[in-house]
Order: structure tokens, then sequence, then C-alpha cells
């Protein structure tokens, strides 16, 4: 049985505002935002211009863990981890980071 990743992520849309989601198919879940499906009503009014920094964990727990923290910071705190996503990772203990 293949193990199941889930993926935090940070967009940059049209408003110049970020968007944090969650998802287990990155390329899928950033498709449905820039087509404006009805899953996506942020994005649908906001458009999504690109993936600015995303996060691989192993489960789901801990995506949802992450999702929350992030959307609790301060803009300014965002950015940094955009810049730095490797603090997050050792904030969170994670052991694989992907970055764009």
């Amino acid at each position: 049985m293949q193990e199941k990743h889930f993926f935090v992520y940070i967009l940059l849309c049209s408003n110049n505002t970020y968007y944090i989601g969650y998802t287990t198919d990155l390329a899928r879940r950033f498709q449905e935002h820039l087509q404006g499906t009805a899953k996506c009503k942020y994005t649908r009014s906001f458009k999504a211009i690109k993936i600015l920094q995303n996060w691989q964990v192993n489960d789901k727990g801990t995506a949802l863990r992450l999702e929350h923290y992030l959307k609790k910071l301060p803009r300014q705190a965002k950015q940094q981890l955009v810049n730095h996503p490797q603090t997050l990772a050792a904030r969170f203990n994670l052991t694989g980071v992907d970055s764009l």
C-alpha cells in the first residue's frame, strides 16, 4: 500500500493576499484554484497567481495543524516562511520540505 502524502501550500492571489490550504494532490488543487471551481470560493473572486511555497507531510492531522497555524500568522510572518520554508519544517519536525 502506498503511503499518502498531504501538501500544505501558500498561494499568491490577484489582490496581493495569501491563500493557505492543504490537499493530497497539489497540481490538481492548483488547477481548481485557477479555474475557480465551486470548491474555491476565495480564489474565484481573487484569482490565484502562483504557488509561493508548499510543505509535504505524511499525515492529515499534521497537515491540518500546519494549515491552522499558517492561517493565524500575520502577513509578515507568512512572507518569512515563503522566503525561508525550512524554519517551518524545523518548528513542526517535518522531514520533507518541498519548495517551488
